[in-house]
């Protein structure tokens, strides 16, 4: 292919680096985990020369991340019995059909947050004259950035690319936009914006693949006033991020600006409200950014959903079983419904977007710590499946990894968490969030499998050209320039 964009095989499909959603400094790579790409890629040479391939078609192929998941495994288990792993058969790896029945897509899915940068936005009006926000990026370095203007680089990030790492080079089925704390003049997605792009899924034959949130930050004067106006673009959530505030202080959603956000979300008849805990943006956001608040104000409004995004987890952490001492991660989620007496599959949900992408890649004992706590204590019922992409570029590697990844029997019998079976797959990648969501899963269906997006998914199948890139800061100095037009953090 003239246009491949790895013509050379360079980029594995299954991601393992150190790129962040700009929430957290990048960590770095251990040297276990570089050894595992390192392995990863032998491992690709040496099955694409057995097969007659070159690497990057061997790549593409589901018998490529098939062969990925299986030398990180390998790289895992050097040393220690991992409470976690990838469930690849070895033939996998050579064997196309059975890679792609494991591998291959069996559920429907449903995104809970995603994000996209406007490359023409109004937020750009905020940006000195001269500076490139995000020009360093690896994915910025596209084909559409030698297009005109000195910006012509953000195009890289745009809707258009966004909609194919999303629709065309995964199994994503439906994703909700989500937004980012920002004052109210410096959004780089405006809820204009984003109905913008909605449409342009919802022209091809009314496909409504593409659902919104409205962004809320209750201490900030205008937000909770413009409510009834968000409500109006067909949102199906209020966003909102307790560690951040205009002035650099946050809140409590049991505070007196916390209940009244919830109250007005009552009245609008919005009956789902996005909370973005762990991942806090720097000290200064480190205590709100815990769950402490999350039990009290479920409890306050049962009648009211309260969706966890990244479920209180902290970038770099360890998760392990539950310790009620912990003061944040998922032990401080878990804690707080405790003591509140919030019952599992009730009105508190876990979405997975950056937690499950970190840990997973880098430390499958700390996954199955977390999704086993998950599962046990806020409900198989209510995990919620969410990627944080575009940071992480197309979400099909942490699809391919949730939908092979196996919890221990160790720790299965010892800390009572679930094994991870199709059914439960299930739940998680879309049938959970259908009912907070309130979608009709029949209906959905009809279209999602017959509209004009899964024939052009279905043609570019043919010749699928996936980047394997990732967008977000992979060090400190592209977090740092993330973070300074971004107000804190996305």
């Amino acid at each position: 292919m003239e246009d491949d964009l790895d013509p050379h095989g360079l980029r594995l499909p299954i991601k393992l680096d150190a790129t962040s959603n700009g929430e957290f400094v990048p960590i770095p790579l251990s040297e276990r985990l570089k050894k595992a790409n390192h392995v990863a890629r032998e491992q690709a040479d040496r099955l694409a020369k057995k097969l007659g391939l070159k690497r990057r078609e061997f790549l593409v192929t589901s018998a490529g991340a098939a062969s990925t998941l299986l030398a990180f495994n390998a790289c895992h288990a050097e040393g220690q019995r991992p409470g976690g792993y990838f469930e690849v058969s070895k033939d996998a790896a050579t064997e196309f059909e059975l890679a792609q029945a494991e591998l291959g897509k069996k559920e429907f899915i449903f995104d809970v947050q995603g994000h996209f940068v406007n490359p023409t936005g109004a937020w750009l009006k905020t940006v000195p004259a001269g500076q490139k926000p995000l020009s360093n990026f690896e994915k910025a370095q596209c084909e559409l950035a030698k297009g005109p203007g000195d910006r012509a680089y953000l195009n890289c990030l745009s809707g258009g690319e966004f909609i194919k790492d999303v629709f065309l080079d995964s199994d994503t089925d439906i994703m909700v936009l989500s937004f980012v704390p920002s004052t109210r003049e410096g959004e780089p997605l405006t809820i204009e914006e984003a109905v913008a792009t909605r449409g342009i899924v919802e022209r091809m034959e009314g496909s409504k693949r593409l659902m919104l949130h409205g962004r809320v930050n209750p201490n900030q004067p205008g937000d909770v006033e413009d409510m009834e106006r968000l409500k109006g673009f067909g949102i199906t959530a209020f966003k909102t991020y307790t560690q951040w505030g205009p002035s650099g202080a946050g809140f409590w959603m049991t505070d007196d600006v916390g209940v009244a956000f919830v109250e007005k979300a009552r009245k609008l008849g919005v009956r789902n409200i996005a909370i973005h805990k762990g991942l806090p943006f720097g000290p200064r956001s480190y205590e709100h950014s815990t769950c402490k608040d999350i039990g009290p104000i479920a409890k306050r409004f049962p009648d009211m959903n309260f969706l966890i995004y990244h479920s209180g987890y902290v970038a770099g952490k360890a998760e392990g079983p539950y310790d009620p001492k912990r003061t944040d991660g998922v032990d401080a989620l878990v804690t707080s419904l405790l003591e509140a007496g919030v019952r599992p599959n009730s009105n508190v949900y876990a979405e997975l977007g950056s937690t499950w992408r970190f840990v997973s890649m880098r430390d499958p004992t700390s996954a199955a710590h977390m999704m086993g706590k998950l599962f046990k204590y806020v409900g198989q019922d209510n995990v919620l499946w969410g990627t944080d992409s575009i940071w992480y570029g197309s979400p099909q590697d942490q699809i391919q990894a949730f939908r092979t990844f196996q919890i221990s029997d160790e720790l299965q019998a010892r800390h009572g968490y679930p094994k991870m079976t199709a059914d439960l797959r299930r739940k998680v990648f879309g049938l959970n969030a259908a009912k907070p969501y309130n979608l009709n899963l029949g209906a959905i269906r009809q279209y999602t499998e017959t509209d004009a997006m899964a024939r052009e998914k279905a043609e570019y199948a043919e010749r699928p050209n996936p980047h394997f890139a990732t967008y977000g800061p992979k060090n400190r100095r592209e977090f740092m320039n993330l973070s300074a037009w971004s107000g804190g953090g996305p």
